[in-house]
């Protein structure tokens, strides 16, 4: 018995010991002096209130995201009283909480700066691009005040900033907790043979249908295939006609050569049959402008 206390006593006093030099730090003896606990309580927590120190002193400094030092990254950890002691939880930082909206947007095989793309950095100079702006911002207008209004079918040459267009409307209206996917159309089939074989094939094909606003990138390049067209993007544009969904595309086709891409083996009938999918779901705009990837 007077061995086993002597054990404590010795224990007791490497945490004093321990809790004294870790008092040395200045953004330490902040973090203790704001706990209404006892020294002995925080002795014992000496070595999870240093990583809480060490990780609040990093925000503090912190100037983005991509520079997180954190074990969490946007996170930092935090101690709270409670009846016992106290308690350590995460919380989001200044920069995780600003960036939160970019919850609600979905990307499918498309760059992850799609997620940063802004309607204020948006080159304005030539009249195409304001058109389309005027556009996004009618869209967003009317869908917000809750009417039904169709998406909008933007074509134009390779490397014009389509997507980033649409990317940035998607934004702005995932600011108000709207959720989106945008998905690259030569990959969905890839995609769609690929949940097949894992088991959730109509998980996924039931979010891309349901999901309130839906981005089909660069439409038209596709390797086409009966299946593809009839089975895949025929069905989700017939389901969001039937209930009224937004569909936007991006293409370098306008509709009629879009119409021709998807005549298969002399079938004009289901080529056609498409298109006024599209039609129904989609107001075409074509965006003339300088290839702004050279």
């Amino acid at each position: 018995m007077d061995k086993l206390e002597f054990n404590l006593n010795v224990n007791n006093l490497d945490l004093k010991v321990k809790f004294q030099k870790a008092m040395e730090d200045k953004m330490f003896r902040d973090l203790v002096s704001n706990l209404n606990v006892s020294e002995k309580i925080l002795c014992k927590y000496t070595s999870t209130l240093k990583d809480s120190a060490k990780e609040i002193t990093n925000c503090k400094y912190c100037k983005g995201l991509n520079e997180c030092k954190n074990s969490i990254e946007g996170s930092f950890l935090i101690p709270k009283n409670n009846n016992s002691g106290l308690i350590f939880s995460y919380v989001d930082c200044r920069y995780k909480i600003q960036n939160k909206y970019k919850d609600n947007i979905s990307l499918f095989d498309m760059p992850t700066r799609l997620k940063d793309a802004c309607i204020s950095s948006i080159y304005t100079d030539d009249k195409s691009r304001v058109e389309i702006i005027k556009k996004m911002k009618s869209f967003s207008d009317s869908y917000l005040s809750g009417e039904k209004v169709k998406g909008i079918y933007l074509y134009g040459s390779f490397g014009v900033g389509k997507s980033y267009l649409i990317a940035a409307l998607f934004n702005e209206l995932a600011k108000k907790n709207i959720k989106s996917i945008i998905l690259h159309v030569p990959e969905l089939v890839r995609t769609i043979k690929e949940s097949f074989e894992v088991g959730n094939y109509a998980e996924k094909f039931d979010l891309i249908k349901n999901i309130p606003l839906l981005l089909l990138d660069d439409i038209g390049a596709e390797y086409l295939t009966g299946w593809a067209r009839d089975e895949i993007l025929e069905p989700i544009l017939q389901y969001r006609m039937d209930q009224e969904l937004p569909v936007f595309f991006t293409s370098n086709y306008d509709l009629s050569q879009l119409e021709r891409h998807f005549v298969l083996n002399d079938d004009k009938i289901k080529a056609k049959r498409l298109i006024e999918r599209v039609k129904q779901v989609s107001e075409p705009i074509e965006l003339i402008s300088k290839n702004m990837r050279k």
